[in-house]
């Protein structure tokens, strides 16, 4: 299976890291940000560098939309994954939008109970499977499918 992970650096990026044990196995490409963890924590992977900030930046939503369509087509996943934030939107939408043959997996993250984060919202409609950490959260995100905690 061809996997393409999606998220942001830091937290959103460590949860996708305890997956380690499914991911591994698989032939797998991630994007993230430049940012100092993210090159530590993916040493010697296959990484395309997103544009950041993301938050409410349309010039770097632009940037990483034109990425998307040019990484989805070279890489061809068959399961596109993410934990958030921002950064999976394009690739998101694109994919649905074009149903290249990928399924997407949204996991939403460790640190949001009460309320839905804005990525979240924003993929939700176009998500094949969304996963959620705690039962609170089932609330939030209809269909969505409790794995429990990861951390």
């Amino acid at each position: 299976m061809r996997l393409l992970l999606v998220s942001s650096s830091g937290g959103h990026l460590a949860q996708l890291m305890c997956l380690r044990s499914w991911w591994e196995k698989h032939d797998r490409h991630w994007v993230t940000f430049n940012t100092e963890d993210a090159i530590a924590k993916l040493e010697g992977e296959d990484v395309t560098w997103a544009h950041h900030p993301t938050t409410r930046n349309l010039p770097n939503l632009l940037r990483n939309t034109v990425q998307a369509r040019a990484v989805l087509r070279a890489y061809g996943p068959d399961l596109v994954v993410t934990t958030g934030a921002a950064v999976a939107v394009p690739y998101f939408w694109l994919e649905h939008a074009h149903r290249q043959h990928a399924r997407t997996v949204y996991l939403e993250v460790y640190d949001r109970i009460e309320t839905r984060t804005l990525t979240g919202r924003l993929c939700r409609p176009v998500t094949d499977l969304f996963l959620v950490q705690w039962p609170e959260q089932q609330h939030l995100y209809r269909s969505s499918v409790l794995v429990g905690e990861l951390w």
